[in-house]
């Protein structure tokens, strides 16, 4: 977004604050942008300061929520907590404001799995629809990672794609 749209959207003001004091354009996201003045930039920012993010939580632009939601998770003062778990937003937007946060998936041993690699069964698994179960000892070669599940993985057994629970598998 260039600065002079920046500015329209925000009425030339912090989108935080309301303070028009030596704004900046801030990146939230790679695809979002905020207006801040000089302390909602800054770390040394008072914490009674902060009670701003209670109005800015409800803007109606998917940048400030989504750059109030992860302030707000920053401050452990019940009124943020409060505030953050009061917040409505799109699931879409939702998706953007976690987004940098990384789906790690780990077997039963609590090794961390990776795309491609060999698990093997540590349980017989009963496989829904399929109308065989999946025997214990069972190698899953070549697995892939649910993207938004860390419980969930992907893998064939018996020619069937199956979706596995990571608690069930051990690491080869």
């Amino acid at each position: 977004m260039r600065w002079d749209e920046l500015i329209d959207r925000a009425g030339g003001v912090c989108e935080f604050c309301g303070s028009g004091d030596q704004l900046a354009a801030v990146d939230v996201t790679d695809q979002d942008r905020i207006l801040q003045c000089q302390l909602c930039r800054s770390e040394d920012a008072p914490g009674v300061h902060w009670r701003c993010l209670e109005g800015a939580a409800w803007s109606q632009e998917p940048a400030v929520q989504i750059a109030a939601w992860r302030k707000l998770g920053d401050i452990s003062e019940a009124w943020a907590v409060e505030t953050r778990e009061n917040m409505m937003m799109d699931p879409e937007v939702m998706t953007r404001a976690v987004g940098e946060v990384a789906v790690v998936h780990v077997d039963s041993n609590g090794m961390v799995l990776d795309h491609g690699d060999t698990v093997v069964l540590i349980k017989d698994l009963p496989v829904k629809g399929a109308g065989f179960t999946a025997k214990r000892g069972t190698a899953v070669r070549n697995i892939s990672l649910v993207p938004d599940n860390a419980h969930h993985i992907e893998g064939k057994v018996e020619g069937q794609r199956i979706v596995i629970l990571t608690e069930f598998v051990k690491r080869k």
